[in-house]
């Protein structure tokens, strides 16, 4: 059982006001907030190990190296990988998954072959594929869903073919909060032996992860949506698949050695690691993970899902408000329009009460087109939001409907 007023101590900034109003933060699939153990470790890293990782001898340079390093430790044990050098350090889930595009793209495909991914699909896991098109001549072929937003198997299989050279799908849709059965997908992929990409950027904060269970081929993740620092995220995989891809950038860090006539590159996972790393963002980015840890998340997981049934059940009892998303297996994410009401008047209603919610396409404008949308509302949880907020949000959105 979560100690939801102990957990929410932990957030400065859920106690501050927005227009003279309590803050009521429901954009957490954009960005989650940060405990203070995290914005205290990104200080302590730059007031006491500030100094370059891995080439110095000096006291610093190794405290600080031994800082990243464990930090890969962590990455490791979070999401149950093999080795460490299965983990690489990125900017966020979008590097790491231009990284497997470029590099799987340059290495394994030829003109006319296949990507296959689904309609539900963050632009992330879009456009990184399409610019492969351009450069290598690959496709797109799409796995379609039905009306509450699922996807079936049975239609994924319909798309695999000779072409096929792999399949990334989302864990979890940041419009629809629908939740995918990524183990029998990446096991009908292996069937084909085709190799499978997990974007687990909606994911790893709600759902206990473990990459050698799934049996994915590769993983991705950001670190600031799960109450980590911006601008790191994680690459993870096997090990087999990052010996066989060629580096994606060049630079520092990535070689073993060079010549004007020839470099070669170092071991994984550093050979995609090119120049100075954040290793104040991977230092912080491992409190974040034992943070999460010490909470534990089966228990963030039921109460987050407690949570999402009680704001899903209030939110069906308001007349003209049609819910996008009913997916059996869903998590923490409410897509909403309310009848006559432009999204963006609703978002902007809800800020001036002190309420934080997301409006338009959420980079997802092909599942939009889909959905025969221009975009919705969001409302997004984490295991710090209460049912008062709930309430809130709905008395707001009656109050809106009644201005208008």
């Amino acid at each position: 059982m979560l100690n939801i007023t102990e957990i929410r101590k932990d957030f400065p900034i859920l106690s501050r006001t927005v227009y003279g109003k309590p803050l009521v933060y429901l954009d957490n699939a954009a960005t989650t907030q940060k405990p203070r153990c995290v914005v205290d470790k990104i200080e302590e890293m730059y007031y006491n190990l500030n100094a370059n990782v891995h080439r110095g001898v000096h006291f610093l340079s190794q405290e600080a190296t031994n800082a990243h390093e464990s930090a890969r430790l962590t990455v490791q044990k979070f999401i149950g990988a093999k080795s460490p050098n299965e983990i690489v350090f990125t900017r966020g889930a979008t590097e790491s998954i231009n990284l497997v595009a470029s590099s799987f793209c340059r290495a394994f495909c030829k003109e006319g072959d296949e990507i296959l991914i689904t309609a539900m699909e963050h632009h992330s896991n879009i456009v990184p594929w399409q610019l492969q098109g351009d450069i290598k001549g690959v496709k797109l072929r799409v796995v379609p869903i039905d009306e509450n937003g699922e996807l079936h198997l049975d239609e994924l299989v319909k798309k695999i073919s000779p072409f096929t050279k792999l399949i990334a799908v989302t864990h979890i849709s940041n419009v629809l909060g629908t939740i995918n059965p990524i183990e029998e997908i990446t096991k009908i992929a292996h069937e084909h032996d085709i190799p499978v990409l997990i974007d687990a950027a909606q994911s790893v904060q709600h759902l206990p992860i473990d990459v050698q269970k799934i049996d994915c081929d590769f993983l991705v993740f950001s670190s600031h949506k799960i109450y980590g620092p911006t601008g790191i995220g994680i690459l993870y995989g096997k090990e087999n698949w990052l010996d066989a891809l060629p580096p994606y950038q060049g630079g520092g860090e990535m070689i073993a050695s060079v010549s004007f006539e020839k470099t070669t590159y170092s071991e994984i996972p550093f050979k995609f690691e090119a120049g100075t790393p954040d290793f104040v963002g991977s230092a912080a980015l491992a409190t974040a993970l034992d943070y999460v840890s010490e909470i534990g998340l089966e228990p963030i997981s039921c109460y987050e899902r407690e949570l999402l049934e009680y704001a899903t059940q209030r939110l069906q009892d308001i007349k003209g408000l049609h819910i996008y998303g009913k997916a059996a297996n869903k998590s923490s994410v409410i897509s909403f329009l309310v009848d006559g009401i432009h999204p963006y008047d609703m978002g902007m209603l809800l800020d001036k009460m002190g309420i934080a919610v997301r409006t338009g396409h959420h980079c997802a404008e092909p599942l939009m087109k889909e959905l025969g949308i221009q975009g919705t509302v969001r409302a997004s949880l984490a295991f710090y939001n209460t049912y008062e907020e709930v309430d809130a949000l709905i008395k707001g959105i009656e109050r809106i409907i009644k201005m208008f």
